[in-house]
């Protein structure tokens, strides 16, 4: 009966095609229908949106990625330096351990709870730390899903600087799409494309925190879809794809990140809310209030 509940919830977010709306369908079949930790929809957490990134990916060719790279790369390089040592800096006003401060550093200056897991085996985080850190990015991707389009539409951002603006302000890749989503296909494409070259930065990051704590027996794995997505951005650019065919693919991508965010939506009833305490939260938002006007005025100025 559950299965078939949580079929009639994914149809409905479908139907909708609204990302935030979905998040919100799954956040409450996960509280009126609590799924158990096995449940399909929690199995699979983020493999749906993944595929819908690879296949958004067979969308954008090289010149596109050029293009929309040429003006921002640089920023994102700088973006990600000072999110994370200013972040480390910041936090010895807060007082907060150095565990702490180091996942959730990790988390906004690089991509959310993707990062946090990624460093956390490395720096030997206690399940406590992990599921603070991970519950207080996933606040703020939710509070950036619902009003982010809202306040690119108040700023009147273009398509092009809304997509830069998400894929700078928002911590997880997929907030990033799903705010994106909101505003329009092309800040989809402009988001996806500058996030995953900000998530690259999680290689030199984990080989930096291995060095510095000289752990060999870590085990720290880098998301493979972002791989993926480079190589479907190749073959896009090297085969001639009919323009029917690449809105197909960009609806069928729609189609996965939606389901995607659905699932995501699910899994918070796994979240111990009660364990978040005030200092790691007002550190957390200190470091995003930060990056808000400085993303924005990356954007507007580059």
């Amino acid at each position: 009966m559950i299965y078939l509940i949580s079929i009639s919830f994914l149809a409905s977010a479908l139907v909708i095609g609204n990302a935030a709306f979905s998040v919100c369908l799954g956040v409450a079949f996960s509280f009126f229908y609590k799924p158990e930790l096995n449940f399909i929809t929690r199995k699979v957490s983020t493999i749906p949106l993944q595929i819908g990134i690879v296949i958004l990916g067979l969308t954008i060719g090289l010149s596109s990625v050029y293009e929309i790279s040429e003006n921002y790369l640089s920023w994102i390089t700088l973006f990600v330096f000072l999110s994370f040592f200013g972040g480390l800096l910041i936090s010895r006003i807060f007082n907060l351990n150095k565990t702490l401060s180091i996942l959730i550093s990790s988390g906004a200056a690089i991509c959310g709870a993707t990062a946090i897991a990624a460093v956390a085996p490395i720096i030997k985080a206690k399940p406590h730390e992990l599921i603070v850190a991970l519950t207080i990015i996933f606040l703020f991707n939710i509070i950036a899903l619902i009003s982010f389009p809202y306040i690119g539409s108040t700023l009147s951002l273009s398509n092009v600087e809304f997509g830069s603006f998400v894929a700078l302000a928002v911590h997880d890749t997929s907030s990033v799409i799903g705010t994106a989503l909101e505003y329009s296909p092309e800040s989809v494409e402009v988001a996806a494309t500058l996030k995953m070259a900000r998530t690259l930065w999680l290689i030199p990051l984990i080989i930096l925190i291995n060095f510095i704590y000289k752990n060999n027996e870590s085990k720290s794995k880098y998301p493979k879809f972002v791989f993926f997505f480079v190589l479907a951005v190749l073959i896009n650019s090297y085969s001639q794809m009919s323009i029917q065919l690449e809105l197909l693919l960009r609806d069928i991508s729609k189609i996965f990140l939606i389901t995607g965010l659905f699932c995501i939506g699910t899994q918070t009833s796994s979240i111990d809310f009660k364990s978040l305490s005030f200092k790691p939260f007002i550190f957390g938002l200190t470091l995003w209030l930060i990056a808000l006007p400085t993303a924005y005025l990356i954007v507007i100025y580059s």
